[in-house]
């Protein structure tokens, strides 16, 4: 009997080693195929210690089950459940249509496995051993969950619909010829995609990939020397939440729990540059304590990105940049320490509505990490920033960031526009300290009255001048605008002259930049 046609129901094909009639048998009673010894360590899919060929089944026979297989024992559901088991040649699916469950535990593949365009209801491959995953295309109704598995030459999942969870935890993934550990390049994932403790060794590229729930990669570590990207993912959307956190080493359930205290954790920790361009998420980017190690022209680019809330809680990348340029946030929950100084980062066109520190960040290193933003001057993150203070009530806090503004407008100035507004801060603030210029006016009008106190000029008319008052002449000298009948009825010279005239020009001065600064004011609100 030829392997390509049918059997009769109970009949075993001809040319069965052993351990494949077992797991024919198995298959039809939908039963679990277990060839593992029971000593862990030549079970270990991963290890040295050989298998025989009472461990060992041919490629083709499980393709021809999960193609062609036979009907089920009455009452049984078909399934390929394997444990333990020696897989020889490369099994080869492309194309076809695999409706039994196929989950394999423990196994160990001696060449790649081969799945693009190929339709499965769920595939479980846990703790195996595969040369390479080429699954381009693949579709499944259900999962896709590949936990502890390593892959020595890389996984392909380029443009793959995975029903409801595609599953990478603890998994290991080699490098591919290309530099890839995993290209899922336009995958499609209805739910979760999680990848907890993934160590990927190459690039992780996740291009155009959209995620239905939340991604996943808590203590997970991406290492790529090879190339500029550890993790390339423009344009990726996740319906929920980007996790870049940590994950408690040894608990049962990773996903989704904050690990309980006295856990060892395992921080995500990124070898390579980071690329999330244009990224919609639906609620949050989480980088609690994410660990970037970047080369000087490396970066963690979150350019254009949008989600409503960014959590950049992790530590400052001692080298590369991180690069906001035209991100959009509604909350930015930051700490002083996680950004990093001068040069290294960028924000133009950057926005948020809410400032949300954790821990200590007071006004004073806001203004710094505007500062290190902004190579040369620009006004609108110190604009947005006094903005989002105004709007949360700080306004005392909001006008100091508009006098930092100004401050370093002025150092673009040329010299004569610098000496005035070294003038208006000095007298007014620019405007924002409204208060100066009342000290100011009555500094100079007390010494103004003292010093005029010993003048007692002559009149310029006798009989038409009023009684001299040296602090109401002064006041009138300081006021341009409003007279108050002093001025211009009494006979100066000298010093008293010059005095005078330095009072009026002062009075210009002050009235000008007080009109300058209540303009401004006027203007931002």
């Amino acid at each position: 009997m030829t392997e390509g046609a049918g059997t009769p129901e109970g009949d075993l094909p001809d040319g069965l080693t052993a351990a494949e009639a077992g797991m024919w048998q198995a298959f039809r009673n939908g039963s679990v195929y277990d060839l593992s010894s029971g000593d862990t360590v030549v079970d270990d899919p991963h290890g040295g210690h050989p298998w025989g060929e009472e461990r060992t089944v041919r490629a083709r026979i499980i393709c021809w089950l999960l193609l062609d297989g036979p009907p089920a024992l009455a009452g049984r559901v078909s399934s390929l459940k394997l444990v333990g088991v020696r897989i020889t040649d490369a099994v080869d699916l492309a194309g076809g249509t695999v409706v039994p469950y196929v989950e394999l535990r423990g196994c160990r593949f001696d060449r790649e496995v081969r799945l693009p365009e190929a339709r499965f209801t769920t595939v479980r491959m846990v703790d195996c051993a595969v040369p390479r995953l080429e699954a381009a295309r693949v579709h499944t109704e259900g999962d896709l969950h590949l936990p502890r598995c390593r892959f020595h030459n890389g996984v392909r999942l380029t443009d793959a619909h995975i029903g409801t969870d595609l599953m990478l935890n603890q998994a290991i993934v080699y490098r591919d010829r290309s530099g890839r550990s995993i290209a899922a390049d336009g995958i499609t994932v209805g739910q979760d995609l999680q990848a907890e403790m993934l160590e990927a060794h190459g690039e992780l590229s996740l291009r155009g990939a959209s995620i239905g729930v939340s991604l996943s990669l808590r203590g997970a570590r991406l290492v790529n020397p090879y190339t500029r990207l550890a993790l390339n993912a423009p344009q990726l959307t996740v319906g929920r939440t980007l996790y870049l956190t940590p994950a408690g080493i040894g608990s049962p359930l990773l996903s989704g729990r904050t690990p309980a205290r006295g856990t060892r954790i395992q921080r995500f920790a990124c070898q390579g540059g980071v690329r999330l361009d244009d990224g919609r998420f639906g609620d949050a980017v989480d980088l609690e304590r994410a660990r970037f190690t970047f080369t000087d022209d490396q970066e963690l680019s979150l350019r254009r990105i949008q989600t409503p809330e960014l959590r950049f809680l992790g530590e400052q990348p001692e080298r590369g940049g991180v690069v906001m340029s035209g991100a959009r946030i509604v909350n930015l929950m930051d700490r002083a320490d996680a950004w990093p100084g001068p040069g290294r980062l960028h924000m133009g066109g950057f926005t948020y509505e809410n400032l949300v520190p954790r821990g200590p960040f007071p006004l004073e290193m806001r203004l710094e990490w505007v500062a290190a933003a902004t190579a040369e001057y620009t006004p609108e993150p110190y604009e947005l920033l006094a903005t989002v203070l105004r709007a949360g009530g700080e306004d005392e806090d909001a006008r100091e960031v508009l006098l930092a503004k100004q401050r370093r407008r002025r150092e673009t100035l040329p010299l004569a526009a610098k000496l005035w507004g070294y003038v208006q801060d000095w007298t007014v603030a620019y405007g924002y300290r409204p208060g100066r210029a009342a000290v100011w006016m009555a500094v100079l009008w007390a010494a103004g009255s003292v010093a005029f106190a010993n003048a007692a000029p002559p009149p310029l008319k006798g009989g038409e001048h009023p009684t001299w008052d040296p602090a109401l002449f002064t006041l009138d000298l300081l006021l341009p605008v409003i007279d108050l009948g002093q001025v211009g009825f009494w006979q100066l010279s000298g010093g008293w002259q010059w005095l005078s005239a330095a009072m009026i020009l002062l009075g210009w001065i002050l009235a000008t930049t007080v009109a300058a600064g209540a303009t401004r004011l006027l203007r931002r609100s």
